[in-house]
């Protein structure tokens, strides 16, 4: 089981030697996540339920990323619930949560956790109640019994992106198939639903699955012309896809995430051939695999080396960057400053 972990030594100097220099001051989160113990289904959430907190909330947010961007302000960004298989009253009680979080700091938008059999105008209703600004789905609540080669309307059907057009919501979509953005069926459904509904703005998370940065390389460009699509970059720590999205959307439509709690595990994602595999400081003896001691640090620490990294290879400017790391969100969500 991965752990979420506080910051150590080697977390604080390689922030400081290569990262201190190119994060801004005021930091937007555009995909992170709040919940509490009691919303967590029975099995299958241990790593979550390590936080010490009963409730993570803004509060408990923001101390943790302390830890991992140091000296910085979280000013805002988009709140996402965090137990996607919560069901019943854990599911209504994550997106009341959500709300409370919101009202109380304007500098954030929350996400609703939606399903695919919820009527569309009870989506609309609860919508406007909590004063949301998106909607989150995701494929496990499809139910398909295979989840990860769901189509797009499986877990987000075309109803329910009507009433985000009609409502101007965005939605985080969690895409799955193999092949991820590079996949016929997920650019069909991306392209028709941008083109159909102009009000919705579709944001793809973790760089639109770009865990093989590879896929998003070679997907990227069918879907070139949607101003309402977006990316974030959330827990992305391969080279590659976060550049595509700027070459094909512009570094405007680029969203800094951190995929807490995610970004608080040690560990990576790498491309295997037309794949990706995790690890973490629980897969392996990382005392036995190199010729020297590898120390594994934060996802989120590694997440934000590959942006630098996009920065550099793009030449973007300090004001680009500065987008990306949080007025791009503030303009997508239409944040207060």
């Amino acid at each position: 089981m991965p752990n979420i972990v506080h910051a150590n030594e080697a977390d604080r100097e390689l922030f400081e030697r290569e990262l201190d220099s190119f994060v801004p001051d005021v930091i937007c989160d555009a995909h992170m996540h709040l919940w509490a113990k009691t919303h967590l289904p029975p099995t299958g959430w241990e790593t979550f339920r390590q936080i010490e907190e009963e409730v993570v909330d803004l509060a408990a947010y923001r101390r943790r990323m302390a830890e991992l961007l140091p000296g910085r302000r979280v000013a805002g960004g988009l709140i996402l619930p965090g137990a996607v298989a919560a069901a019943g009253d854990q599911l209504r009680f994550q997106n009341e949560l959500v709300a409370a979080e919101v009202a109380a700091d304007p500098g954030w938008g929350g996400s609703m956790l939606v399903s695919p059999e919820m009527d569309p105008e009870y989506v609309r209703q609860e919508v406007r109640r909590l004063r949301l600004a998106g909607l989150k789905c995701y494929h496990v609540r499809s139910g398909l019994a295979v989840t990860w080669d769901a189509d797009i309307p499986d877990y987000l059907p075309e109803a329910q992106v009507k009433v985000a057009h009609e409502e101007r919501l965005c939605i985080t979509l969690h895409m799955v198939k193999a092949r991820a953005v590079a996949d016929p069926s997920n650019q069909h459904w991306i392209r028709h639903y941008c083109e159909t509904y102009p009000n919705m703005q579709l944001i793809l998370a973790h760089a639109a699955r770009g865990f093989d940065p590879y896929h998003t390389i070679e997907g990227m460009a069918a879907l070139a012309g949607l101003p309402n699509l977006w990316c974030d970059m959330a827990a992305v720590t391969d080279v590659g896809a976060c550049e595509a999205i700027i070459e094909t959307l512009g570094h405007d439509h680029l969203l800094y995430g951190t995929d807490f709690p995610v970004s608080h595990l040690r560990g990576r994602c790498v491309a295997i051939g037309d794949g990706f595999l995790w690890l973490y400081d629980d897969t392996l003896d990382w005392k036995t695999v190199s010729f020297q001691p590898l120390q594994p640090v934060f996802v989120g620490l590694e997440s934000l080396r590959v942006l630098k990294q996009a920065a550099w290879h793009c030449r973007l400017g300090d004001r680009q960057v500065e987008d990306i790391f949080c007025n791009n969100a503030r303009r997508l969500l239409g944040l207060a400053v």
